[in-house]
């Protein structure tokens, strides 16, 4: 069964990007990935529907990622939905605290679609 994605990003072009990325990881995923510009939207975007796998950046403007991955693990609903940081950011302790934090996991721009296929193959 398809996986449902929503892909967070200030950038309308890195998310055209990510999404690219993911369908040539030849991974099961739903046809409509949902997308958001940043943390306030893409809550929006959680209360439409099920949304199963979030791919998030950083650094946004308005409710960044480090913020959004507190709200979402703070509703117990969204207990089960995994997300996957992707950013530029590098430094070890950055990813440590985002994971302790709730997310899932982590992908450092550049990316390749392997190695999307290898954080998300996990949770698929």
């Amino acid at each position: 069964m398809a996986k449902s994605l929503l892909v967070v990003d200030d950038s309308a072009t890195m998310r055209k990007i990510i999404t690219r990325t993911v369908r040539k990881a030849g991974l099961s995923v739903d046809d409509d990935i949902k997308e958001a510009g940043d943390g306030n939207e893409a809550l929006t975007r959680l209360e439409e529907g099920n949304v199963d796998i979030i791919l998030c950046d950083i650094n946004m403007p308005g409710m960044g990622g480090l913020e959004f991955v507190k709200k979402v693990r703070e509703d117990p609903t969204k207990a089960s939905t995994k997300i996957i940081m992707i950013s530029t950011e590098s430094a070890d302790e950055l990813i440590d605290g985002v994971k302790a934090d709730g997310a899932d996991g982590y992908v450092t721009k550049p990316f390749t679609p392997e190695t999307i296929q290898k954080e998300l193959t996990p949770y698929m």
